[in-house]
């Protein structure tokens, strides 16, 4: 079919903005790499001050209160999100640096890999004190009788899942979604860790905020499996045993996101994640994935060193959807 002047425009242009979105994407993830995190303002922190206030005046013990305080929470940047894009949609460079920021805003992979060599050092110089004072700055277990075989568990299997959580979870829904993905995604995961834990106040509360975080959370955990088995060697793993690690344990994990993290973690690494796990008030009993030792010291630079390949190869991913997003060819080759 031919194509008229006047409809080729629109194409064109769309193919600027998803050019200029593909463009924010990968400068916001080199701002992380590059920066990290904002010391101070950081715009996830300020989300979490005003997701605490608009708890105080909706909570009720009850899973509709919970439902409610999500949508609200979660609605909010997506429609943020939304307007921005509407306000962007005729300016491609507004559009890249409104992308370029949200993703520097919702990504976390050099805080993450920051926090595993600290941990690492920590531990290879056998000072546990340290070591356990900087565990609460990866998970919420308490470090308190924690030895370095446990530390090394718990920071090794933080870094797996935060691989999805902090890094390929929102570059995915930024490539799906585009803005409105970005901010949606970092709001409802901030929701998860506020109120999606099974404490007293939250069991019933918090299961709206946890449901909707694990279901965001099936597709991306699972490409982050995937882009681990096939990285592993840049750990000094193997692939096949990676595989082989993440389809039979995968699904023992009590959360349907995080086995298919830790496992693939732990099949490229060579080691057994899993165990007890003691939280403040509270011990759980999780299955082993893996086959091998418990993971020391060394093995948490492997698995920074693996995250950070993870997130390099989610970012180009990304990067390559979005630019070819609604892109559609004709039998004869033509767009349409």
């Amino acid at each position: 079919m031919l194509t008229t002047a006047g409809s080729a425009r629109p194409r064109s242009h769309a193919r600027r903005l998803r050019a200029a979105e593909a463009i924010g994407i990968i400068t916001g993830y080199g701002l992380d790499a590059l920066i990290g995190d904002p010391r101070r303002w950081h715009p996830v922190a300020g989300f979490g001050t005003a997701a605490s206030a608009l708890e105080k005046r909706v909570y009720a013990p009850d899973r509709a209160a919970g439902a409610r305080f999500a949508a609200i929470a979660v609605g909010a940047p997506v429609l943020a999100g939304a307007a921005i894009a509407g306000l962007t949609r005729r300016r491609p460079v507004l559009r890249a640096v409104a992308v370029a920021a949200a993703t520097w805003t919702v990504l976390g992979a050099r805080t993450l890999r920051a926090e595993a060599h600290t941990m690492a050092g920590a531990l290879e110089g056998g000072d546990l004190a340290t070591a356990r004072g900087r565990l609460g700055h990866l998970c919420g277990r308490d470090p308190s009788a924690l030895d370095e075989p446990e530390l090394a568990r718990a920071t090794v299997e933080s870094v797996a899942e935060n691989t999805s959580d902090a890094v390929v979870a929102p570059l995915f829904w930024g490539a799906v979604a585009g803005l409105p993905g970005l901010l949606g995604y970092r709001a409802a995961n901030t929701l998860d860790a506020m109120v999606g834990h099974r404490s007293a106040r939250y069991a019933r509360f918090g299961t709206a905020a946890a449901r909707l975080d694990d279901a965001l959370n099936l597709a991306p955990s699972r490409l982050t499996a995937a882009l681990t088995v096939a990285l592993a060697p840049l750990a000094g793993g193997d692939p096949a045993r990676a595989l082989r690690t993440w389809l039979r344990d995968g699904h023992r994990h009590p959360s349907p996101n995080a086995g298919q993290c830790e496992s693939s973690m732990a099949g490229a690494l060579g080691v057994r994640l899993g165990g007890r796990n003691v939280y403040f008030g509270r011990a759980e009993t999780r299955p082993y994935l893996g086959d091998g030792a418990p993971p020391l010291a060394p093995d948490i630079a492997r698995a920074a060193r693996l995250s950070g390949a993870v997130g390099l190869t989610a970012a180009l991913l990304a990067t390559a959807w979005r630019l070819t997003a609604g892109v559609r060819t004709t039998p004869a080759g033509g767009e349409r």
